[in-house]
């Protein structure tokens, strides 16, 4: 059951966020670099020529303050730049987000300048985020400063803003939680929590129960572990509205099972559970927003162990689809938990499923941490994918569910292998592997996360990260308005 407890825990919001701008609040001048007159235009000749003494020009990422006649702050001027250099990757509004921890604790407003105020707006919440829930009582936080500064939301966008903030922040705090504190029942709580915010159903199959209703993979990777696996289903919205399923990757930590990975191997994987949490992600956004789209979340919550009835190299277990699958690497376990939950989903043919997973090393290979691959076969979908995670800052790139690979997954003795016997497209032939059980979708979107932001991006500080949700929000907000894909 969810205790209050539980609620508060896996429901924080992001509180920098002003309710109303009243006479104190501060402007914030948007200033494109160079000379842009349009944001000097509202400065004083005394603010103007102060500017000028410090040569500030507006690059990108850059601000200055202005004091007014009693020394306090009149405004701030903040450099946008003149883009390039793929930062940020999407509308330069982003770059408000590295200055939300900078300014002293008061009341923001957006003054000149601003073309996307929604945008900035998001990134000031995005880019405030901190994780600081296991530092020591009654310290100092790290940037010197109890009290955050807080924004005023522009009209017309603050209900979306806040929502996509709100579960950003939350999606970030479970990932970056670490695996003592966040198992398959803790990831089960904060389910359940964001379930109960929104009035949505929730069923969960427990340990055992797993093959008794016909899910042998996820109880298979998860039985190891003294912390029972799970499949976690929530359901939400009008029963006749457009189908969208969410498959989230929950393997709250991941040593690798009997295919061990070395130390150094281990030190992220708390994050191995960030597929799940991008998944949540979007419910809540979703859910939050009401769109109308009868929506499935499906997180099968596991925590990948060693122990004496660990699976094995070699076994050969059925899925809930029937197919039979040789175990050639225990490490290769997300794919697995995540076969039997797509099978289940497909059972109701929804109009998109998709799944988000931290699945292979080789698509941090090919395109690095800050660019998940993206693998689906509908180019109209993918148009729509590729314009919204551009147009807020969470890109994504298309790879290819290349069927000349089906091979690759060929086994001697079983249906498929969980691998292929080479070092080669393991992020292509993991994403083909989920392929053979997602069919009864309609449309099928993989994603292929890395859940962690090595450094400090305007958008966030080093840390959990769920990539693509806030880009599949506006796909959804798409398939809800118009009914279908």
């Amino acid at each position: 059951m969810t205790t209050s407890t539980d609620a508060e825990r896996w429901a924080r919001d992001a509180d920098v966020f002003a309710t109303t701008a009243g006479d104190e609040a501060i402007p914030i001048h948007a200033v494109r670099g160079g000379d842009d007159e349009a944001a000097r235009a509202a400065l004083t000749p005394g603010e103007r020529r102060w500017i000028e003494a410090n040569a500030f020009k507006g690059s990108a990422k850059s601000h200055i303050t202005l004091a007014n006649a009693e020394g306090g702050l009149a405004a701030v001027l903040v450099g946008l730049g003149t883009g390039g250099r793929g930062e940020p990757c999407g509308p330069d509004e982003l770059l408000l987000g590295d200055l939300a921890r900078k300014l002293p604790a008061a009341t923001y407003l957006l003054g000149e300048g601003w073309r996307a105020p929604d945008i900035a707006a998001l990134a000031w919440g995005l880019g405030a985020y901190r994780f600081e829930a296991y530092k020591g009582a009654g310290k100092e936080p790290a940037d010197g400063r109890r009290e955050p500064a807080r924004l005023v939301l522009p009209d017309g966008a603050a209900d979306r803003v806040r929502a996509v903030a709100n579960a950003i922040w939350r999606g970030r705090d479970l990932i970056n939680t670490p695996a003592n504190d966040l198992g398959p029942a803790e990831l089960e709580a904060a389910a359940r929590a964001l379930a109960a915010r929104h009035g949505a159903e929730v069923e969960v199959t427990i340990g055992d129960d797993l093959l008794a209703r016909n899910f042998p993979l996820i109880h298979a990777v998860g039985r190891a572990s003294t912390r029972a696996p799970r499949l976690i289903d929530v359901t939400w919205g009008r029963a006749d509205a457009p189908r969208i399923t969410i498959v989230g990757k929950g393997v709250c930590f991941d040593t690798g099972g009997l295919d061990l990975k070395p130390a150094a191997g281990m030190l992220l994987m708390k994050k191995d559970m960030g597929g799940a949490a991008a998944a949540m992600a979007l419910a809540d956004m979703a859910m939050e927003l009401r769109l109308d789209v009868r929506l499935r979340l499906l997180i099968p919550a596991v925590e990948n162990a060693v122990s004496g009835n660990a699976f094995r190299p070699g076994d050969i277990i059925k899925s809930r689809q029937g197919l039979t699958v040789e175990i050639g690497n225990t490490d290769a376990e997300g794919r697995l938990v995540l076969a039997d939950a797509l099978n289940l989903a497909g059972e109701e043919s929804p109009e998109l499923m998709m799944t988000f997973a931290t699945l292979t090393g080789a698509a941090r290979v090919a395109l690095g941490p800050e660019l998940p691959p993206s693998f689906v076969d509908n180019n109209d979908l993918w148009s729509m994918i590729e314009e919204v995670g551009l147009s807020c800052g969470d890109p994504v790139w298309r790879m290819p569910f290349w069927p000349g690979y089906d091979r690759l997954l060929d086994s001697a003795t079983a249906d498929l292998g969980n691998v292929s016997d080479g070092p080669f497209a393991g992020a292509v032939t993991a994403a083909l592997f989920l392929k053979r059980f997602a069919g009864g979708a309609r449309n099928y979107v993989h994603f292929d996360i890395y859940g962690w932001r090595q450094a400090a991006r305007p958008l966030g500080p080093k840390g959990g990260e769920p990539h693509a949700a806030r880009t599949m929000l506006g796909v959804v907000e798409r398939i809800a308005a118009k009914g279908a894909v």
